[in-house]
């Protein structure tokens, strides 16, 4: 299971994050929870391929959440898509797609399974197949809310070849059905038991996406001993009266549910246009949970890294969410302005090599402190060596290294609204 945050602004763009949405894929498929303005696009930059969609999943109805639904569902459509679609929403959301296509003169030639959410719910399994469920539950926002869990179902455990040898198994159709659960009967009778067999079954993966709302407990029910909780920090701790007004979480609230659910990893999104810089966010949210990480657009976020790393790979070069290098790149290549290759420092180029400049950043011991300690579970998400190492950051008076984080007001922009 691989996640891949496409937007993780909150209510308005900026320059360098796009509207909300996260992608998820699994065993090929991809799962779309909110689909912001240019989600598709970011799915092109991400590696992710739009045929590949099985369900849309929209929380609510914020412009900001479901504005380009309508023309990922016109692409599939000049894609010659076939396959069915499931769009999860609350009550509406058919009426709403619906009602636009006919407007557009779209006619799609696959079919569209809505599966409409009422605001009366306690819990709705929205999808069940075979392997996995996605069930959603009702938030606290100022308009009717559901946060999403996307649950594998428990796999099979692991068959004792030696043992089963032993006891006479050697035709596939036989260890299929023991794995399966199901007792067997040799021919001459023998009855071989699954239980003697097969280990106990190991839990599936799980993933929940809880956004726009205040804290709740349907919050930790949904991302109840997860693997990735993927939370809103719209504000920093600072801010919980406008969190709570708006109907938002801070970044307590995202470690709150974090520690009650005790999921296995936090990662916040869902920034403020307000912050310019959304590793203050982080080091708010580490205070109340770790390990937790920042959303960053396009860079995935793996369950299984040994297995997974290097499936989905974005096309375009990564930036990071402060990045103010003026054009290199994360991997140190050259600019678009034909510079000599340089390592981007995280406090800016123009800073490389002063005094201030932490230049033991590759220490391993220091490595070690910045996790807590040695024995963070790196190996069990590994979304990046990136999202692992993130220090905090040292007060600075110098004015040309220290940051803002706060973005300055502008006649054209009131960030007081969101």
């Amino acid at each position: 299971m691989i996640v891949v945050p496409l937007g993780v602004a909150s209510a308005t763009p900026t320059a360098v994050r796009h509207l909300p949405s996260v992608a998820l894929w699994r065993e090929g498929s991809v799962f779309l929870f909110d689909c912001g303005e240019n989600a598709q696009m970011r799915m092109l930059q991400a590696g992710i391929k739009r045929s590949k969609i099985e369900g849309i999943f929209i929380t609510h109805f914020d412009v900001d959440h479901y504005s380009g639904l309508l023309g990922l569902l016109a692409t599939l459509q000049l894609q010659r898509r076939e396959k069915p679609l499931t769009i999860t929403g609350p009550v509406g959301i058919k009426e709403f797609v619906e009602w636009n296509l006919k407007f557009a003169d779209i006619q799609p030639n696959y079919e569209i399974i809505f599966h409409e959410i009422k605001d009366d719910i306690d819990v709705d399994r929205v999808m069940d197949a075979d392997e996995y469920y996605v069930e959603a539950r009702p938030l606290k926002h100022n308009k009717f809310c559901v946060g999403y869990r996307f649950q594998e179902k428990d796999k099979p455990g692991k068959v004792d070849a030696d043992k089963a040898e032993e006891m006479g198994i050697s035709k596939d159709e036989q260890y299929k059905e023991l794995k399966a659960g199901n007792d067997v009967t040799l021919e001459d009778g023998t009855v071989v038991q699954s239980s003697d067999i097969v280990g106990h079954p190991r839990p599936g993966d799980s993933f929940a996406y809880v956004t726009d709302t205040e804290y709740t407990p349907n919050a930790v029910k949904l991302a109840m001993n997860t693997n990735i909780l993927y939370h809103e920090a719209t504000f920093g701790k600072d801010l919980d009266d406008k969190a709570s007004e708006t109907g938002h979480s801070s970044t307590a609230d995202a470690a709150r549910v974090a520690t009650e659910a005790q999921t296995k990893l936090l990662v916040i999104g869902h920034f403020s246009a307000r912050y310019t810089n959304a590793h203050d966010l982080l080091k708010e949210a580490r205070e109340g949970f770790y390990p937790a990480w920042l959303a960053n657009e396009l860079r995935p976020i793996f369950t299984d890294p040994m297995h997974e790393r290097g499936i989905i790979t974005p096309k375009v070069e990564i930036n990071e969410l402060d990045d103010k290098s003026g054009g290199k790149n994360y991997k140190g290549k050259k600019n678009h302005k034909g510079g000599k290759k340089k390592f981007r420092s995280r406090k800016g180029g123009p800073n490389r090599g002063k005094s201030n400049y932490r230049g033991n950043r590759s220490s391993s011991s220091n490595r070690s402190d910045s996790r807590g300690s040695s024995n963070y579970k790196r190996k069990t998400y590994g979304s990046s060596t990136y999202s692992a190492n993130i220090k905090d950051k040292k007060d600075d008076s110098d004015s040309e290294s220290s940051h803002r984080n706060i973005t300055p007001r502008s006649s054209y922009d009131d960030f007081d609204r969101f």
